[in-house]
């Protein structure tokens, strides 16, 4: 007898459902079996087991095409269910090929173990993966558990449903997740945008073309030419600017000096934290927050230096009347100066060194990150380049005085020209990571517009200043979880590392080294040398002790 098979994979044909459905009449199994399977029944397999393979193909079609309850049709069998088991089959057969919805559960669609590690991560709908995801290289690594072959599972999901991505985008679009969002996608109801703010000047004395709050801050951050100061500042704006319409409901142009007093103590405090407070994030992700935790004495009393001067700026420009944060200050941030305590000592440097040196087998890295991320740690030490500065070299930068002396041409902060000079270790470096990205070693056949740091997307392009803080701070994370327990204050200084805590190394132990310490101020490039003098500081064991045997117990 010939059969006709449903279109759709895995779908019983007509003499398998004809047997299935005299046995669900009432015929026995052997009798249904034999008269519409004849010799197709597999020689060892017992009649009831060719039924119980046809119910589960069925079952699993109506799960596939999100009918549970047509699958519990085929669960068993009972003497009143032939009626019901005929029209089940007859509504499978006819049923369109589903398409994924953005409401859908994920384990609708993904296998278990991917979707056992999406909903561990808090990602429990197809809404919240398209959205949560950022589409980057190695997206998968910050999801535990999931692995590079359950990302390729929602990849190939994603690549069959192209449809699904741009409904999503739309939905973004469509609908923003709150007021709290980066400052490129603000957009300042009238009442709080400060085109009348309480402390505007009179308009026709203002030197600004800016009819808003956003536009004439826009006119300070561009005045700023330094991509990192621009960065720097815009996030003090934003966070501004959006405690003042969200929790104070008026326009920056309308903040008093008590309100800028409420906002000092914001800042140690941000509440409500799920508002304002998350983790690192991309700016484009609904996940990010303005912080990722309350701001240090020392982080708040920049914020409010960089405030009063963005005031200061208006007030000149006759943009607004007053300055609310002229003289609000933080309680024991005066005279800080500069923290050297913000750097790696001797045993530490060389403890981060071994772990980085085993980042391929002991911790799943690739052999371009690792090398990468040794290079930045080798090269930051030995140059103490700001992070900027190492963003921004090119090849063409190095060059070799008379001397035989290598150096690195740059434009340091505040646009000042200058050179560092490029030590052996610093030299090695880079002759091991151009090896690595199979380019000449041999100055003479340098492209002089190679990047020195280059993305990992082989395109010879470079990284920004954000994206190589994010690449260190990922590896001190991965250091601090691997010694919290034997080391648990390194831990914890380890979390508050940044890439400027190479430059500290750097001129530290430069100088406990013996280096002279104007040598020290030329290669970091100081205005005076009161600044570089900052890091001479001793080996605080070996003063202690020595002033125990000067002041230890008196002889009698």
């Amino acid at each position: 007898m010939k059969t006709r098979k449903t279109e759709s994979a895995g779908f019983p044909d007509d003499a398998e459902l004809a047997a299935l459905r005299a046995w669900y009449a009432g015929l026995d199994a052997l009798t249904a079996v034999a008269r519409y399977l004849g010799e197709r029944k597999a020689p060892g397999m017992s009649a009831r087991g060719v039924l119980g393979r046809i119910r589960r193909a069925l079952i699993a079609f109506a799960t596939s095409r999100h009918r549970p309850d047509l699958a519990q049709t085929f669960d068993g069998r009972s003497a009143a269910s032939a009626d019901i088991v005929a029209h089940s089959i007859e509504t499978l057969r006819n049923l369109p090929t589903p398409e994924p919805s953005l409401a859908d559960d994920v384990d609708q669609w993904l296998p278990p173990r991917v979707v056992a590690a999406l909903q561990t991560h808090g990602i429990r709908t197809l809404a919240d993966l398209t959205v949560r995801i950022p589409r980057r290289r190695r997206w998968w690594t910050a999801i535990a558990g999931l692995g590079t072959a359950g990302a390729r599972h929602v990849e190939a999901f994603f690549a069959a449903h192209p449809a699904l991505t741009e409904r999503a985008r739309a939905l973004v679009a469509a609908a923003p997740s709150g007021p709290v969002v980066p400052w490129e996608q603000l957009r300042l109801p009238h009442e709080v945008d400060g085109s009348q703010g309480l402390f505007r000047a009179p308009r026709h004395v203002c030197l600004l073309k800016a009819s808003n709050d956003y536009e004439a801050v826009q006119s300070w951050l561009s005045l700023h030419e330094s991509a990192a100061t621009q960065r720097a500042y815009r996030k003090e704006a934003e966070r501004l600017i959006l405690w003042a319409i969200v929790e104070r409901g008026c326009a920056l142009s309308s903040l008093t000096t008590d309100d800028a007093i409420a906002y000092r103590a914001f800042l140690r405090r941000p509440t409500p934290r799920e508002r304002w407070i998350g983790p690192s994030r991309s700016r484009e992700s609904v996940e990010w927050r303005p912080f990722s935790g309350p701001l240090s004495t020392r982080s708040a009393a920049y914020a409010l230096t960089v405030l009063a001067a963005l005031f200061r700026w208006l007030v000149e420009q006759r943009y607004v009347l007053a300055n609310p944060f002229a003289g609000v200050k933080v309680r024991g941030s005066a005279k800080a100066g500069l923290d050297v305590t913000r750097g790696f000592t001797e045993g530490e440097w060389l403890l981060l060194r071994t772990i980085a040196d085993g980042l391929e087998w002991s911790y799943g890295w690739s052999e371009a990150a690792a090398q990468r991320l040794r290079f930045l740690l080798d090269f930051g030490y030995a140059t103490g380049l700001r992070a900027s500065e190492l963003t921004g070299a090119t090849l063409g930068d190095i060059r070799i005085d008379e001397q035989g002396d290598h150096w690195l041409y740059l434009v340091g902060k505040g646009g000042k020209t200058g050179k560092v000079a490029l030590p052996t270790l610093a030299r090695m470096a880079l002759d091991q990571y151009l090896v690595q990205r199979q380019l000449p070693v041999t100055r003479e056949r340098w492209d002089p517009a190679t990047v020195i740091v280059a993305s990992l997307a082989e395109d010879g392009t470079g990284i920004e200043t954000t994206r190589l803080g994010r690449v260190l701070r990922r590896f001190f994370a991965l250091v601090a979880d691997t010694i919290r327990d034997e080391r648990p204050a390194m831990a914890d200084k380890l979390r508050r590392a940044s890439p400027h805590w190479l430059r500290h190394t750097h001129a530290s132990l430069a100088l406990a080294r013996g280096t002279e310490l104007i040598m020290v101020r030329d290669n970091l490039r100081h205005a005076s040398i009161s600044t570089t003098s900052i890091y001479l500081h001793g080996d605080e064991v070996k003063r202690a002790r020595q002033f125990d045997q000067a002041f230890g117990v008196p002889s009698r």
